[in-house]
C-alpha cells in the first residue's frame, strides 16, 4: 500500500456515513470513505497516513469537505478546484486520476473509454487497477467508471458495488421505487432477480436502468448479483447484500 505524507486529518459526516480527509502542505493527500463503523474509519487513517494528527481542517480543506458533503447529499458541487497532492504517485496513475476528474456527476465512462482518452486504448485493465488504488475517493470519482456494456464493475471501498450504486443513484437522482407487488415478488424470489440482472447486463443495457434495477433489489433486502468485467470476456458474478 502506498502511504501518502500528511500532516493532519479530520473526520466528517456525509449521507453515506462518516468519512475522513487527510492533508499536507501541497493539498489533500487522501480521502477515506466510511468503513463498517467510525472506529474502523478512524483506525485506517494512521495506517494510510503515518504521522498525521487529528486537527481542524484549514480553510481550503474545509471547502473541500463542504463540497464532498454537498455532492454526496445530491447537491450541485464542483470539486475541480480541490488541490490534490499526487507526489509519489506513478505518472500513469496521475494521468488516470486527472482524466477521471473530468467525468461530470450523473454520467459514467467505461474503463476502456477512459483508457482511450489517455491515448492507451489497450490499457483498460491498468486503468481499473489504478482506480482500485484511488486515494482521493469522490474528488477523483472512480465510482463513475464502469465496466463495458453498462455493467457496474467493481468498487474497492467498504460496501463494494452497493456503495458504488448508492453514489451513482444520488448523482443521477434515481428515485427509489415504492415496494409494489412486483418488487415484493422479486424480493421473495432472488433466483428470478439474478436471472433478470444477468439478462439486463449481458444485453448491454445502459447504466441508469441497471442501477435502478439493482437499487430496487437492495431496497427490499434481496441478494444482488451483478456482472463485473472489463470487456475482456471474463465476466465475474459478484454478490452483495445491503448493510445493516
Amino acid at each position: 500500500m502506498l502511504r501518502m505524507a500528511a500532516s493532519g486529518f479530520a473526520l466528517f459526516d456525509t449521507e453515506i456515513g462518516r468519512c475522513a480527509i487527510a492533508w499536507g502542505d501541497r493539498g489533500v493527500t487522501g480521502i477515506q470513505l466510511p468503513a463498517a463503523h467510525e472506529r474502523a474509519t478512524r483506525a485506517r487513517v494512521p495506517r494510510r497516513f503515518p504521522g498525521a494528527r487529528e486537527a481542524p481542517p484549514p480553510p481550503d480543506v474545509r471547502r473541500a469537505v463542504e463540497g464532498i458533503s454537498a455532492l454526496i447529499r445530491g447537491a450541485a458541487s464542483d470539486l475541480s478546484a480541490v488541490a490534490l497532492d499526487m507526489d509519489g504517485l506513478p505518472p500513469f496513475r496521475r494521468r488516470v486520476y486527472e482524466v477521471a476528474r473530468g467525468i461530470p456527476p450523473g454520467t459514467t465512462l467505461s474503463y476502456g473509454d477512459l483508457a482511450a482518452r489517455l491515448g492507451e486504448r489497450k490499457a483498460a485493465r491498468a486503468v481499473g487497477q489504478a482506480l482500485a488504488r484511488n486515494p482521493f475517493a469522490i474528488v477523483v470519482p472512480c465510482h463513475r467508471v464502469v465496466a463495458a456494456g453498462g455493467r457496474i464493475g467493481g468498487f474497492s471501498a467498504n460496501g463494494g458495488v452497493t456503495t458504488k450504486l448508492r453514489l451513482l443513484s444520488i448523482e443521477s437522482h434515481v428515485p427509489p421505487r415504492p415496494p409494489g407487488r412486483a418488487a415484493r415478488r422479486r424480493s421473495r424470489h432472488p433466483q428470478r432477480l439474478r436471472r433478470r440482472l444477468w439478462q439486463t447486463n449481458t444485453a448491454g443495457a445502459r447504466r441508469p436502468r441497471d442501477a435502478r434495477c439493482a437499487l430496487e433489489a437492495l431496497s427490499h433486502g434481496s441478494e444482488l448479483v451483478l456482472v463485473a468485467g472489463g470487456g475482456t470476456g471474463e465476466e465475474v458474478a459478484a454478490s452483495a447484500r445491503p448493510e445493516g
